[in-house]
């Protein structure tokens, strides 16, 4: 599933934060992204593993991703222990003498080790929502 945005910021503005695992609970609209815990580069490239603090129904944990692709400025997608991804694409534009850019976050479970447990429990639509909100919180930055 994914949810598109169009944000009035250039798409290296938007990278430097969604490429940098350290800076992701500036953004997540989901509430499960921990400022604490975060370990790995600044800068996300093909094959890097981060650490991020995470915490769901009151119980925290830490997860670490792998990133599987990594395109400066316009993609970065990583992959969860259990096999789903997480993906961000940036596009660029002018409108009106404005620079904007199309965010487009992405939550692909087709790749997941256990994919009937994502929708048995709801993390397809809790994810949905997460994203919606995240991607709000991404325009209201830049507006």
């Amino acid at each position: 599933m994914a949810r598109r945005v169009l944000v009035k910021a250039p798409a290296a503005e938007i990278f430097a934060i969604v490429g940098d695992p350290h800076r992701h609970p500036e953004l997540d609209g989901s509430g499960t992204v921990r400022d604490v815990d975060v370990k790995g580069p600044h800068r996300l490239a093909l094959g890097d593993k981060f650490t991020v603090g995470m915490k769901q129904y009151g119980v925290p944990y830490k997860i670490v991703s792998t990133v599987t692709e990594a395109r400066d400025g316009t993609v970065v997608e990583w992959q969860h222990p259990l096999g789903h991804k997480w993906r961000w694409e940036l596009a660029e534009s002018t409108q009106g003498g404005d620079t904007v850019t199309e965010v487009t976050e992405t939550f692909d479970y087709s790749t997941a080790k256990v994919p009937l447990m994502i929708t048995a429990f709801g993390y397809d639509k809790k994810n949905a929502d997460g994203i919606t909100a995240t991607l709000q919180r991404l325009a209201d930055r830049f507006a």
